[in-house]
């Protein structure tokens, strides 16, 4: 099989489709003007994928705890900025929820990566 790399990872794969998903949306009318709501929700996203994969490299059990926190704090950021494009924007309420709803599913699974890093000796 090889090297596991952190494209490997579930987490990771899930993000990048997230990634492509948040960039999907936020091309829509009206949120594609909408820079600072549109701009801050695709920062999140990229930040859950990107922390994933620097966490997955870090070698330092701490450093890679504190990467994958950073990545699970950005889950939190990208469900709450999605309650906004929902209340600002119900056109796309559905939208909305589906995302958050995938986001959750990120988190659950940078939470198995920070449990599984803090169980390695």
């Amino acid at each position: 099989m090889g090297v596991l790399k952190f494209e490997d990872l579930d987490a990771w794969g899930l993000a990048r489709a997230l990634v492509r998903e948040t960039y999907q949306l936020t091309r829509r009318p009206g949120l594609d003007r909408d820079f600072g709501l549109s701009g801050q929700l695709q920062r999140a996203a990229v930040s859950i994928m990107s922390n994933i994969a620097e966490g997955f490299e870090r070698k330092h059990k701490a450093e890679k705890s504190q990467a994958y926190n950073v990545a699970r704090a950005s889950c939190g950021e990208a469900r709450s900025l999605l309650y906004v494009v929902g209340d600002v924007y119900p056109e796309y309420q559905s939208e909305a929820d589906r995302l958050r709803l995938a986001v959750e599913r990120v988190g659950k699974c940078i939470t198995g990566l920070i449990s599984s890093t803090a169980q390695r000796s």
